[in-house]
């Protein structure tokens, strides 16, 4: 295999294109990981690339924690502000210490590159043997230079940035763009959003740079990123103030018209379902008072169930194709056995269940056939769910 060159890890540095006095360590060390883990049964059938990309994450991470850059402690305090545990998919012990080396920081790591760049895999159990001992196989390669590892200051990029500062606005968009476009945490999971949003990108264009970095520049501030599905503004303020921004207050919510008349023909449910399009279309007419004689939301016609729910301020929206999955009592669709093997779809396949019906449904406990498709761990997911659909979804579940 081909080493890293200088190139492929300078890109990734805060400071690209300067140089810093401890790239040649950290370099070498990511070539070290890299060929000391080639013969490694997991990477065998893995694509070109990300091995590379597998190993540069790891040396970043150690570059960050050596430095307190601030960008892990991030993801950790987040972590137990919403769930109240430190890594996702791994209980730690007492030898696990804040903000340095740990084995379980390593096993979630290359499982998150995994599952956000090798679109094979992309459903891989966190707990995959075969994962789980090349993980550990690169922690005892981390461990042996964890000592001697130098600090590199330019990790330490938000250190000393004040929002009310003028002077250092430049710096914190700086930081926000390394954070979105190069950092080791974000970037895997931007991954399928970024092919999403590069669609309709021709690089033949006259103009594809400029088209490029508006493409970027807007996904900056409006798409969500790294393994919490947070908006870049929010990993920067995480950076320097070491806390998530508060939530602006919300305005007095008014009752959509929908909800009255939904919630009166379902005798006060919020949520309906509906075996044919047929029936759901008859509820629109009658239940709501749709004109009559008219087949409407025609375009969702030929699926094979149907749900709407309806919400006091937003109204209602629809979904289809995934009610055998939801263990609703009140829902006559429900199968069991179809459940277990396409329930996790819910969590990881964007735009097949919308963000508030996933919740509603989290809710409410209705997903008690889910799981990671190569396990019957259901306790990992029913622990992580919200964490899982973050990470895969991200816009799509956290759009509102």
């Amino acid at each position: 295999m081909e080493k890293i060159t200088e190139r492929e890890f300078l890109l990734r540095q805060p400071n690209f294109p300067n140089r810093s006095e401890t790239d040649a360590f950290y370099l070498n060390l990511a070539n070290t990981l890299l060929s000391e883990t080639t013969s490694d049964p997991f990477l065998t059938t893995m694509p070109e690339g990300l091995s590379k990309r597998i190993v540069l994450t790891l040396t970043d991470y150690l570059q960050d924690i050596v430095a307190d850059a601030g960008l892990w402690r991030s993801f950790v305090d987040t972590n137990r502000y919403l769930y109240g545990w430190s890594i996702p998919f791994h209980t730690v012990g007492e030898d696990y210490i804040d903000y340095e080396l740990n084995k379980e920081d390593v096993r979630f790591l290359v499982w998150y590159v995994v599952a956000m760049l090798w679109n094979d895999k992309r459903d891989i159990y966190p707990h995959n043997p075969q994962l789980i001992e090349f993980a550990d196989r690169c922690y005892s390669i981390l461990e042996n230079h964890y000592d001697e590892a130098p600090v590199n200051e330019s990790f330490n990029i938000a250190r000393g940035l004040e929002f009310s500062d003028p002077e250092d606005s430049e710096q914190i968009y700086h930081l926000g763009n390394w954070l979105f476009l190069h950092s080791y945490l974000l970037t895997p999971a931007f991954s399928l959003s970024l092919h999403e949003l590069m669609q309709d990108y021709d690089e033949k264009d006259p103009e594809a740079d400029t088209k490029l970095n508006n493409i970027l520049e807007e996904a900056m501030l409006q798409n969500t990123t790294g393994p919490l599905a947070l908006f870049t503004p929010d990993w920067v303020y995480l950076m320097i103030k070491g806390k998530l921004p508060k939530d602006e207050e919300k305005q007095v919510e008014t009752i959509h018209p929908y909800y009255e008349k939904f919630v009166k023909a379902t005798n006060g449910s919020e949520i309906k379902y509906f075996e044919s399009y047929e029936a759901m279309n008859e509820f629109f007419i009658s239940a709501l008072g749709w004109e009559k004689g008219v087949e409407h939301l025609a375009q969702a016609k030929g699926a094979s169930d149907y749900i709407l729910l309806v919400n006091k301020s937003k109204g209602m929206l629809m979904a289809r194709g995934i009610a055998k999955c939801i263990a609703d009592p009140a829902n006559p669709l429900y199968d069991e056995e179809y459940a277990k093997a396409h329930a996790f779809d819910l969590l990881t396949i964007r735009g097949l269940c919308p963000g508030d019906l996933l919740r509603y449904i989290f809710d409410n406990g209705w997903l008690p056939d889910v799981k990671f498709p190569e396990s019957d761990d259901y306790a990992l997911v029913k622990a992580n769910k919200d964490f899982i659909a973050r990470c895969y979804l991200q816009i799509y579940y956290r759009g509102d």
